[in-house]
């Protein structure tokens, strides 16, 4: 029976259905993993048990029922709640995956905790976007043992297409607030220059793909300036989802002592848009800052109101990262 297979056997738990959690479980329905599911909101539920998952009645019962439990949740409390729920039932042959964006202090806590009741731990942040989440083809950033790592790997090549393990548990929590920086930082100066080319009187359509075929371009153009210039500015993240993580990454860098002068201003525009248009707008709404500004309007003809992944499907694979050997495999 090859390693595939061997995950397929694995009794599954995850908790947390919403904007990306609900689209990583769906990949192991779809993938016929043996899933139970918990959420909050039962409807998130109800739908993930009519197309063959397992309801259960909370998460020390996930625990309890599944070989492996996932929790995918808002924030590092919600995430510390539910694995003290469930720490009880967590033995030698358990094992927590978490796929939040967390700190790496309470992350290297929790593990903690879990491997004292025996168990296994890792920590699984994905990074890519919600619509690539929804096909498998989002990247996952492993951070734990080797041995736990290689023993998943079959269920986060499952989950994702690429997977990069970045070392002891920590690790991947640093990265991923890492990564989102630098898209919010991005998605700031898209905004900017959407704003700055409507003011200058160029045609919006003209001005994306001028962008999108040069060296300006990005992943975070390529997506969020397409629901920006739709008006949806739906891009399922929200702008107190970005002040956490950038608070995240602006504690990492203070704690290593670096004079960042760029992240302290993310943050306040950040702010300043939570107290004009509510913490749970939409992330790329912060170009409503520069539009109330100019009483311009940023929209053009032809863009999505929501991205949609149109690369396949495909299997996952390790990433080894430039310049480095594939590691041996753990005895």
């Amino acid at each position: 029976m090859n390693g595939f297979a061997k995950a397929e056997l694995m009794k599954a738990g995850f908790i947390g259905l919403g904007n990306v959690g609900g689209k990583l479980a769906g990949s192991l329905l779809r993938n016929c993993f043996d899933l139970s599911v918990y959420d909050l909101d039962m409807a998130r539920v109800d739908s993930f048990v009519a197309r063959g998952a397992k309801a259960v009645r909370d998460p020390a019962d996930l625990m309890r029922q599944c070989d492996i439990v996932i929790t995918c949740l808002p924030s590092p409390a919600a995430s510390a709640s539910v694995l003290e729920a469930m720490l009880p039932e967590m033995d030698a042959s358990k094992t927590w995956v978490e796929m939040s964006t967390t700190d790496a202090a309470e992350i290297r806590r929790l593990a903690a905790l879990v491997a004292g009741r025996g168990g296994s731990a890792m920590e699984c942040p994905v990074s890519g976007g919600c619509h690539r989440a929804d096909t498998a083809n989002i990247s996952i950033f492993a951070g734990g043992d080797r041995a736990t790592f290689e023993r998943l790997l079959p269920l986060l090549t499952t989950l994702g297409r690429r997977v990069l393990h970045t070392g002891e548990i920590g690790s991947a929590s640093v990265l991923k607030v890492m990564t989102n920086y630098l898209a919010i930082a991005n998605l700031l100066t898209c905004c900017e220059a959407l704003v700055t080319m409507k003011a200058a009187g160029m045609d919006m359509n003209t001005a994306y793909e001028a962008m999108k075929i040069s060296s300006g371009t990005s992943f975070v153009h390529e997506t969020e300036s397409q629901v920006i210039l739709n008006g949806s500015r739906d891009i399922s993240f929200t702008m107190d989802l970005v002040k956490k993580d950038i608070g995240l990454f602006q504690k990492i860098a203070e704690q290593a002592g670096v004079p960042l002068e760029i992240s302290p201003l993310v943050l306040s525009i950040f702010e300043d848009g939570i107290a004009r248009y509510g913490e749970r707008e939409f992330s790329p709404n912060i170009i409503r800052r520069l539009e109330d500004a100019t009483g311009l309007r940023i929209l053009a003809p032809g863009f999505p109101a929501e991205m949609v992944d149109d690369e396949p499907e495909e299997p996952g694979y390790e990433v080894i990262p430039t310049g480095l050997s594939r590691p041996l495999m753990a005895g």
